[in-house]
């Protein structure tokens, strides 16, 4: 079935990726497994790129190749876009929800009301096994490209605005990245 989602999909990864046109009538389908694919000569290597249209992370590996990710992205009103450097790393991070997030969904943030807990990392963590946290000129933004303990949103817009990976995804990414990668989120 051809819906509106396979066709913002397939229109972003044609004029990101040349040469990459699906066969005449044939929908493509949402693959979030990592694949080497070719991307503009602008991006540069070692950068970031997220299409939050697409559900896709591009890690620039050399001129005109990245490794494609899938991923979750932010929902409407909430995403990040702009430019930003990775200023910090962790494994198994820790966690608390911002107060934007408590006050919008109070009953699902209620255990953090009125305190100052913060969820230990760990498998049950909304962060997952590893998270870049997003910086502007030295100022942490609050958005995230991290695991995820929700592997089924990947390929959707649904987080507070992070960036979701699956876990092993997430563990790739963060071992080629160093502290100071730049991310573009388009």
């Amino acid at each position: 079935m051809f819906t509106r989602r396979t066709f913002v999909t397939t229109a972003a990864a044609t004029c990101l990726i040349p040469g990459m046109a699906t066969a005449k009538n044939k929908a493509v389908e949402y693959d979030p497994t990592p694949q080497y694919v070719r991307i503009k000569k602008e991006f540069l290597p070692g950068q970031l790129l997220v299409v939050p249209r697409s559900f896709y992370l591009y890690y620039v590996t050399e001129p005109r190749k990245a490794i494609r990710y899938g991923c979750g992205v932010g929902k409407a009103g909430l995403e990040f876009t702009g430019t930003a450097t990775i200023d910090v790393k962790k494994e198994w991070p820790t966690w608390r929800p911002t107060e934007e997030m408590i006050e919008r969904e109070p009953r699902t943030y209620a255990r953090f009301k009125d305190n100052d807990y913060v969820q230990p990392g760990g498998g049950d963590n909304p962060l997952g096994a590893r998270a870049l946290y997003l910086f502007q000129n030295g100022v942490d933004t609050y958005f995230r490209i991290h695991g995820t303990t929700q592997p089924q949103t990947i390929g959707t817009a649904a987080s507070n605005g992070c960036i979701r990976m699956l876990n092993a995804h997430v563990i790739d990414l963060y071992e080629r990245v160093p502290v100071g990668t730049v991310v573009t989120v388009v």
